[in-house]
């Protein structure tokens, strides 16, 4: 198969698709890999790094797109990709559909494949394509809510670790999947009083065995999130409904319960955010305030931290990536279900439902199953 890897065009986006180790693994099974010229430098990966693992360079987008049956990416196509897509080509990215209409639509009108990174799912429940990403995100979020708790950026003016004489900053996490338990080590880390708040009374009872002293796993109902919500001077957004825009678990007026000039880190922006107020940032924009309150929303978080991401991301998307090079899409999905949930969109037709449900498109949906095993 023709293998492509362009170069990231969302601002501030520095990953990259493909690393050296596994453009050398595709190559030596027979298959060909085409590379848009300085694609890796974001990540500190050279184009010689790639011929030597047997890439050929690319000095246009447009080549590699046309050129490329299996196209693997990181983020999802932006609006002036749209043109490259065509008929039966297989794209390998995050899409994160639910939370944008615009490219569903063109996804399905350019009948392409897509399999998204975030809903590749295993048997039990694992998501191992979105959890370095989210293990990134998570880490990063208290360390970008403590530097915009700063005055100068609108915060509230609060070192979040605490100094002697001084209490630390009150933490509020809402989720305790990825994103949240890792957020929730790195601010009891540095000191924070935690709160990490979820409904599944199992996950509690993991975190309250793994968690230190100074994280607090409590049962998420409306008495306890205005509570912590009052007390919170940075609030992490870690809500995941797998493939699914994220629910508005923090409404507009929950920010007049706040402290001016506390923090709001939504990590679930990618999937449309968990707080009304959000909206996509970039890493060159990142914050804005609502009542007083600092919103950080950046679609692609790991993307500052671009070459511990890429080489995190690539450790997991390799294997899955080289099936789908050997076997085709079809065969491919048919013979491995967790590669099955990750097709969001084929020949289109929309063959994830929660995407289905988040645009009233459910009777797609139904007819997926036919089209995909041509019965």
């Amino acid at each position: 198969m023709k293998i492509g890897c362009p170069r990231e065009i969302k601002s501030q986006e520095f990953r990259v698709g493909l690393i050296p180790a596994v453009v050398k693994v595709y190559v030596e099974s027979g298959h060909q890999v085409c590379v848009e010229k300085g694609a890796g430098l974001g990540s500190g990966i050279t184009d010689e790094q790639y011929e030597h693992a047997g890439a050929r360079i690319s000095s246009s987008a447009r080549e590699v797109w046309e050129s490329s049956q299996m196209i693997v990416k990181v983020k999802e196509p932006l609006p002036v990709e749209y043109d490259f897509l065509r008929a039966g080509q297989l794209v390998y990215t995050y899409f994160h559909f639910a939370a944008d209409e615009k490219l569903t639509l063109a996804c399905l009108e350019k009948k392409i494949s897509a399999i998204a990174y975030e809903t590749v799912q295993e048997k039990d429940g694992s998501l191992p394509l979105l959890k370095p990403m989210s293990e990134v995100a998570g880490r990063m979020a208290p360390l970008m809510g403590a530097f915009y708790l700063g005055k100068i950026y609108g915060g509230r003016g609060l070192l979040p670790t605490g100094i002697p004489g001084v209490a630390p900053a009150n933490v509020l996490i809402i989720g305790g999947g990825t994103v949240g338990s890792n957020a929730a080590k790195v601010a009891a880390g540095f000191g924070a009083r935690v709160t990490l708040l979820d409904i599944n009374l199992d996950t509690l009872e993991h975190l309250g065995n793994i968690m230190p002293a100074n994280v607090s796993p409590i049962y998420a109902d409306a008495y306890t999130l205005d509570k912590a919500l009052r007390e919170a001077d940075m609030v992490i957004g870690a809500v995941l409904v797998t493939g699914a825009r994220a629910p508005k678990i923090v409404k507009r007026e929950h920010l007049r319960l706040m402290k001016p000039g506390a923090v709001i880190v939504d990590v679930a922006i990618d999937q449309g955010g968990c707080v009304e107020t959000s909206r996509p940032t970039t890493h060159s924009d990142p914050v804005y305030l609502v009542e007083g309150i600092v919103h950080y929303c950046v679609a692609n978080m790991p993307g500052a931290y671009a070459r511990s991401s890429t080489f995190a991301l690539n450790n997991r998307t390799g294997k899955y990536g080289l099936h789908l090079a050997d076997k085709g899409v079809e065969a491919a999905c048919l013979s491995d279900p967790a590669l099955m949930n990750g097709l969001n969109v084929y020949d289109g037709y929309i063959t994830f439902e929660p995407v289905a449900e988040a645009f009233g498109l459910e009777s797609s949906y139904k007819s997926a199953a036919r089209a995909v095993s041509g019965k």
